[in-house]
């Protein structure tokens, strides 16, 4: 990541900024490098909004969730995009480029392979982080 997008991630990162989404994608210029393309602070519909059925791209979420009203806790989601659209030779690239974004955004509680916009649920989505976290002291109100 370039030093942008190191301030983006970091902006990202930071309980204190209303940043909650940033959108990585490959530049037109060399297609095997990613950048910052987007970002914002209305959450997992904005950032469908992005998502072009014609390009890959990693989305890196932070959500606020709890199991009462006195632990809140903030977790990173990490969305694996890969449009119907996009080519064979892509796809086949996105393992190894996929190992540089995990390292470098370094934690993220699960990661969400998508390639269509239904695959990307906000219930859904924390249901499974709600799973992933390990005990459940709220089981009365609890789906799962």
């Amino acid at each position: 990541m370039n030093n942008c997008d190191v301030k983006a991630y970091k902006d990202l990162c930071d309980n204190k900024t209303k940043t909650n989404w940033l959108l990585l994608k490959f530049t037109d210029t060399k297609p095997s490098v990613l950048e910052v393309a987007n970002r914002g602070n209305e959450g997992i519909e904005e950032m469908k909004e992005c998502l072009k059925e014609d390009e890959a791209a990693f989305g890196f979420l932070r959500m606020a969730m709890s199991n009462d009203e006195y632990s809140e806790r903030t977790k990173f989601v990490l969305i694996s995009w890969i449009g119907d659209k996009v080519g064979i030779m892509r796809r086949a690239r996105l393992g190894i480029q996929k190992a540089d974004v995990t390292s470098a955004l370094g934690y993220f509680s699960i990661e969400i392979p998508a390639s269509r916009l239904d695959e990307i649920d906000e219930a859904d989505i924390l249901t499974r982080l709600r799973k992933a976290g390990g005990a459940n002291y709220d089981r009365q109100t609890s789906e799962y």
